[in-house]
């Protein structure tokens, strides 16, 4: 295999929670390996962990990245590219800190790849006059597009080597409403995340564009040069035969230029469409903002509604209370008035018995 591990060490996984950006949500039950890979091939330095068979942690190491300890035995690092923020909770502060040396050790190493790899780029984007004939070979390779203004921002984070957990909400009076408001956040914040990866990738590829349009212009003027040295050669009739092959060997150089230059036009237009799909994607992310706004300014609405009602259920309840008290007196002197009557009833029934 192209990739072997360099350095293993054990300790348990945590990511970043995608919703809140603050607290940190475990991705193994138990501690496992965690070890740093080195692909010979393009020569860039990873780190990878599995959880039984799935991937818990796939993260190219850039010279940009930064490995922070937060604790004695907690350390994390921000990956642009997965989007999210890796935390390592490990069972010494021995085994933390020679982990952290790694880090540095293997970022460094990075840097310098990056580097050679620019140099290597420099230099073969303006072929000499001596090299024309040979092959003519792209000085961009994915670690010098991909390895490029990757750790832009690292989210602040409280630190912890155990994920908190989330504040209960209290429930809203009006349900529906909440929910409908939370469903939209959510959606919000995933197309913000999506928004955040295109804007990046949009970048990395305006800046690519750029370079590779400069290496047109190179491989134009090339070209250019190559064809009046034919016709320079062409006019000199003693060494027709010297001329002959090198006009062939000349033209086949222009072919293969023409060549490269027909896949580079390919690759912008392929770049292009990628723009006009992020724009298409930042207009999505603009129509359900003012959609939640809407929904938001309904929900407002709703909520004066209910307080309103509260407002008049409470004024008939007091309204009721007060119809009750005043029946309640009625009532009593109803009774005062009955006991007055059956009185005087008596007492004309005893004056007709004495009569």
């Amino acid at each position: 295999s192209r990739e072997q591990p360099i350095f293993s060490t054990r300790a348990h996984v945590f990511q970043i929670d995608p919703n809140t950006k603050k607290n940190w949500v475990p991705t193994s039950k138990h501690a496992v390996t965690v070890s740093y890979f080195y692909d010979s091939t393009r020569n860039v330095y990873r780190i990878i962990s599995l959880d039984g068979s799935k991937a818990i942690i796939n993260s190219t190491i850039t010279p940009n990245m930064t490995f922070t300890k937060t604790s004695q035995k907690f350390g994390q690092w921000a990956d642009s590219r997965a989007n999210t923020v890796y935390g390592l909770g490990f069972s010494s502060e021995h085994h933390l800190s020679k982990f952290a040396e790694k880090f540095q050790e293997f970022k460094e190493a990075a840097r310098l790849a990056k580097e050679k790899s620019q140099e290597k780029m420099e230099l073969t984007s303006t072929p000499s006059q001596e090299s024309a004939g040979g092959d003519i070979q792209s000085p961009l390779t994915p670690e010098s597009i991909n390895g490029t203004d990757d750790e832009r921002a690292t989210p602040e984070v409280t630190q912890n080597s155990e994920p908190r957990a989330e504040p209960t909400q209290n429930a809203l009076p009006f349900t529906h409403s909440s929910t409908i408001s939370k469903h939209w956040e959510a959606e919000l914040a995933t197309l913000k995340g999506n928004n955040a990866k295109l804007t990046a990738a949009l970048l990395e590829s305006t800046a690519n564009v750029k370079q590779w349009k400069q290496q047109l212009a190179a491989y134009q003027e090339e070209a250019e040069r190559l064809h009046k040295r034919v016709t320079e050669l062409e006019c000199v009739s003693s060494q027709a035969n010297a001329v002959h092959t090198h006009k062939t060997e000349l033209n086949q150089t222009i072919q293969e230029l023409e060549s490269t230059l027909k896949k580079k036009e390919e690759e912008i237009e392929g770049l292009k469409q990628e723009i006009d799909n992020a724009r298409e994607l930042q207009a999505q992310r603009d129509s359900l903002t003012q959609k939640l706004q809407e929904v938001e300014i309904r929900n407002k609405d709703l909520e004066g509604q209910l307080s309103d009602l509260e407002q008049r259920l409470e004024k008939s309840q007091n309204e009721q209370e007060a119809f009750r008290n005043n029946l309640k007196t009625l009532l009593e002197i109803l009774d005062g008035k009955i006991f007055e009557l059956t009185e005087l009833r008596d007492n004309l029934a005893k004056l007709i018995e004495c009569s």
